[in-house]
């Protein structure tokens, strides 16, 4: 199977990828920063005939397509795809500019539709697809920016409403969502917490996290690679 993963070379998408390389994907891993997709391909080059890392923003108006257009003209399709990207663009004010929800839109949800909306047809004429939407608890409790919160949300009903779609039109295609919660990474959000006011983290930890400490790329990655595989039927 091939399978296609936004952000798939750094934190949570990183996991992901190792993963379904681990049970014999050929990945074609996205990702905003060369700097990343290098550090990536010379940890993992024992799967360098299986791996492909793919320079793009997505968030560009013809980057989708491209995208797309670049694996089918290496005589693929994609089988699995993995809607890992997202991010709060570090717009957190609750009454930002129309203009700064629309860029939280366009990288947490609309991206999302449009590779879906990309990909399916392949999926339909092979009768078989997994897609796999990388929510957040933000999007189910006051956890996160407004923007983000609101995003995520809108994501998570749109997996519910459109997996029954595909559920009805081909049984072989399984849309499914997963819903992290914190998890710490490498250069991430957290991580600077911790360095930078261990105390916030501590307190954000004690009342927001019932086991008391922050979740790890390692407990995401396999459970994504079920959702992927034959097992999530």
């Amino acid at each position: 199977k091939v399978a296609l993963v936004t952000g798939g070379v750094q934190g949570i998408g990183f996991s992901i990828s190792l993963n379904l390389l681990n049970e014999g994907a050929k990945v074609i891993a996205t990702s905003r920063s060369e700097e990343a997709i290098d550090n990536f391909l010379s940890k993992h080059s024992s799967f360098k005939e299986k791996l492909i890392c793919i320079h793009t923003s997505l968030t560009d108006s013809d980057s989708l397509i491209n995208l797309i257009t670049d694996i089918h003209s290496r005589d693929m399709n994609v089988d699995i795809l993995v809607n890992n990207a997202g991010h709060t663009l570090n717009i957190t004010d609750p009454f930002c500019s129309i203009e700064d929800w629309k860029k939280v839109f366009r990288l947490n949800f609309e991206v999302v539709l449009e590779l879906v909306n990309l990909c399916v047809p392949d999926m339909k004429k092979n009768h078989w697809g997994r897609i796999v939407n990388i929510t957040s608890c933000a999007g189910l409790e006051n956890s996160g920016p407004v923007t983000f919160s609101t995003a995520k949300a809108a994501l998570t009903a749109y997996t519910r409403s459109m997996g029954r779609v595909l559920a009805i039109e081909d049984e072989g295609i399984v849309m499914t969502a997963l819903f992290p919660g914190v998890v710490i990474t490498e250069g991430g959000h957290w991580e600077e917490v911790l360095k930078t006011n261990p105390e916030h983290a501590k307190k954000y930890l004690d009342e927001r996290c019932p086991v008391g400490r922050f979740g790890e790329i390692e407990e995401i990655g396999p459970i994504v690679a079920v959702y992927c595989s034959e097992l999530a039927s």
